[in-house]
């Protein structure tokens, strides 16, 4: 008997999760798609071997892992495709090119799709999105998706999808710790809902057949307070594993599986040991660790101090809005990663007297995405800011003005107003210069000797890099008065993320038409 309902599918850099719900409201369920998936909670490896760069029906999930030919080192092998996506890529066709990360991500939907049990017939479609690259994750998704036959499909932020299959309930704050296989990002995300409010629902991209590009649907707002990520992940950790146990090796494929299975087993037990066959031939070869070892090497690493860097940056975002630590109603570890004990116990020492919510740290995004009906946008946060080039009257020189900070949300509620004056008499024309200011401390991930290391750079001026282009000419009709109070400049972000601008003249009383000025991030 065919049932109908919401398909959830949560790609990740590591391994992908597809649960169901149908719609008599029967439990949700992960589901078992063979030959592709495996393990327990069972998943899908996130890994695609291509025959060829046409190859329409490649090898997915545990195929590879099962291929007797061990495929693993060829280059038409695709893993950890998922941070590239929307990525720019220096020399690259992007999505034309036969194996770019678009179409790989592309190609896994569909095949997934393709897999469904016959018993299961998605009205919606649910996916996730990274909260660094929503914007870009949600142009991909519209055109992956688009050959797919399902009604309606729908998008979700990460760290709220995480929270609401965590059983967290309408309007907690709460701490989003996402340890993927590619990336990591904290987050501090306030639920919509609680005190009467509606609950947080999903931002729809496709009602009733009909793509919603232009629809002026009014969306609930989940608030994202405060995020910080580092592209550092469970893969990297593997490598750190693999270098350390067999420094003379190239760090293959076989190699670093080894290396993933002894990191996973370390999570249950104090000492693991596996069996590793090098694929250029030669004995299988025993490699042991045990988990102080493990540790030590994390912390050898700078893990601990890059976590640190993170979480006083989402925290501070925090504390600028009058939440501190003991506002957080619970901290959500999400993904492989956050299994490992060390992690575990960062958190207990980072974060003392909040609730440690980690019952399904690998399944709760999927089945928080099933939770949330289509319907609501997330609230963003700004990454870098925005700033304006200035006249400053009492140092007769250029300043920038910060318009919006990093970590403020967007859609912005109420615009950003400023008032501008001549700096000479008879001045026919204003000068708008925007830029985007750096970050001044930050740990970033650079490869020495092919292996990831974390570098801390150090705090020092905060410069500001001009927007690509020319600057903005607003017309003076008639021409300004030194020191005379002309435009009034509203600054706003819409719910695409562009820089709008309304401006009256305190002249004339002439009000111009809003300018999309660019996208911010």
């Amino acid at each position: 008997m065919s049932k109908d309902g919401t398909l959830a599918i949560d790609l990740g850099s590591t391994t992908t999760v597809v649960a169901f719900q149908a719609s008599d409201g029967s439990p949700p369920q992960l589901l078992d798609l063979p030959p592709y998936s495996c393990g327990d909670p069972v998943v899908i490896p996130s890994l695609l071997w291509f025959s060829g760069p046409e190859d329409r029906y490649p090898l997915i999930g545990r195929q590879v892992l099962d291929a007797g030919t061990r495929p693993q080192e060829s280059p038409l092998l695709c893993r950890d495709f998922k941070r590239r996506i929307g990525a720019p890529r220096d020399g690259e066709a992007g999505a034309a090119t036969p194996l770019a990360p678009e179409r790989v991500g592309g190609l896994l939907l569909e095949r997934i799709w393709e897999q469904l049990p016959e018993q299961h017939q998605p009205r919606r479609l649910v996916l996730t999105a990274p909260i660094d690259s929503y914007r870009r994750y949600r142009q991909w998704l519209q055109e992956a998706t688009a050959a797919l036959p399902v009604e309606e499909i729908a998008l979700v932020d990460e760290p709220t999808a995480a929270a609401i299959g965590a059983g967290l309930p309408p309007g907690s704050l709460v701490l989003v710790v996402d340890l993927g296989g590619g990336t990591i990002d904290l987050s501090l995300v306030a639920l919509e809902g609680g005190e009467g409010k509606a609950a947080p629902i999903a931002q729809l991209l496709r009602f009733a057949g009909r793509r919603l590009d232009d629809s002026r649907q009014a969306l609930r707002c989940a608030r994202i307070i405060g995020k910080a990520g580092l592209a550092l992940g469970g893969r990297d950790l593997d490598r750190w594993i693999a270098a350390a146990l067999v420094p003379q090796a190239a760090p293959c494929a076989s190699l670093l599986e080894a290396a993933e299975q002894l990191k996973c087993a370390l999570s249950i037990a104090p000492q693991a040991l596996v069996h590793w066959a090098p694929e250029l031939g030669g004995p299988p070869r025993a490699l042991q660790l045990e988990r102080n070892a493990l540790e030590a090497l994390l912390r050898a690493h700078g893990l601990l101090v890059a976590l640190d860097q993170l979480l006083e940056t989402v925290l501070a975002a925090g504390r600028a809005q009058g939440l501190g630590l003991q506002q957080i109603d619970a901290v959500l570890p999400v993904g492989g990663s956050s299994r490992i004990p060390l992690i575990r116990q960062w958190l207990s020492e980072r974060c003392p007297g909040v609730p440690l919510r980690d019952e399904r740290p690998i399944e709760a995004v999927a089945l928080g995405a099933l939770a949330l009906t289509p319907g609501v946008q997330v609230r963003d946060v700004l990454t870098r800011g925005v700033s304006l080039r200035c006249w400053d009257r009492r140092s007769f020189e250029h300043r920038w003005h910060p318009l919006f900070l990093a970590g403020q949300s967007w859609p912005t509620v109420r615009p950003m107003e400023l008032v501008l004056a001549c700096s000479r008499d008879g001045q026919a024309e204003l000068e708008l210069t925007l830029g985007e200011p750096r970050p001044d401390d930050r740990s970033e991930v650079v490869f020495i000797d092919g292996l990831p290391q974390l570098r801390h750079c150090p705090a020092g001026a905060v410069a500001v890099e001009p927007w690509a282009g020319p600057p903005l000419l607003l017309p003076l009709d008639p021409p300004g008065q030194q020191g005379v109070d002309r435009l009034r400049l509203l600054f706003s972000i819409d719910s695409a993320g562009q820089l709008r601008l309304e401006r009256n003249d305190l002249s004339t009383g002439d009000h111009a038409p809003a300018l999309v000025l660019g996208a911010v991030r």
